[in-house]
């Protein structure tokens, strides 16, 4: 859980976490102004403290490197926030188990009811527009690149090299164009999310770079498939 001020949503969040089949929880602190770090370790969740803010990729950078150190095979992204169930964590961590995939993502769009969840007009076209562009960039057909509900298993987090990326919210971009960069196999499933005061979501201006950030990536990923450009987080 890559958790920033997440204190007044994080025991619904656990609440629904199906802990027969979760081992264990990791919880990484962004340095939060508000309980977290308290909410966090009154529920027994095992927990670390960023003393800066290190942005939402430096986060995931920390959990990562926490899971693997714990002996992870699967591992789960979920955001503390209560925009993502944890009621599908079972049915994506299977499809990991089986063998038949490398990644599941949380797409709120396969199901057509995004907007009915509440996400805003403009997220909703620019998310459509720019899951258009990357998939004709990258040759893949994904519903939608910037959900920020995923599964990984062990060998893509050992064989992906997103410690070379922004510690930046552009950091989930890059590290999926990295998952696709290196064929992995990729499964979605329909994820429904919410959206409300307490749900964490950039604003218009940090949304306008990440926007452009994912395009940038999309245009490195070509360049260096078509050998015309090496790019520190393609290639080695």
């Amino acid at each position: 859980m890559p958790a920033y001020n997440a204190g007044r949503t994080l025991r619904e969040t656990y609440a629904e976490i199906p802990f027969d089949v979760v081992d264990e929880v990791i919880l990484v602190d962004d340095a939060s102004t508000d309980d977290t770090v308290a909410v966090a370790r009154s529920l027994g969740i095992h927990t670390i403290v960023h003393d800066a803010n290190l942005g939402y990729g430096g986060n995931q950078k920390t959990c990562y490197t926490t899971a693997l150190a714990h002996g992870a095979d699967i591992v789960v992204m979920l955001h503390p926030d209560y925009q993502y169930t944890p009621k599908l964590i079972t049915a994506m961590a299977y499809m990991i188990e089986s063998g038949e995939y490398d990644v599941v993502l949380g797409s709120r769009i396969l199901g057509g009811k995004a907007m009915r969840g509440g996400m805003p007009l403009y997220k909703y076209i620019s998310n459509r527009v720019l899951t258009l562009l990357q998939n004709l960039l990258m040759g893949s057909k994904l519903s939608e690149y910037h959900t920020g509900y995923r599964v990984f298993s062990k060998t893509v987090l050992e064989h992906t090299p997103w410690m070379r990326n922004s510690n930046d919210f552009v950091f989930d971009n890059q590290m999926l164009a990295q998952i696709i960069y290196k064929n992995f196999r990729i499964a979605e499933v329909t994820c429904p999310a919410k959206y409300f005061e307490e749900a964490s979501s950039i604003n218009f201006r940090r949304s306008m770079v990440y926007g452009i950030g994912c395009l940038v990536t999309a245009v490195q990923f070509r360049l260096s498939k078509m050998k015309l450009l090496r790019s520190m987080i393609f290639d080695r």
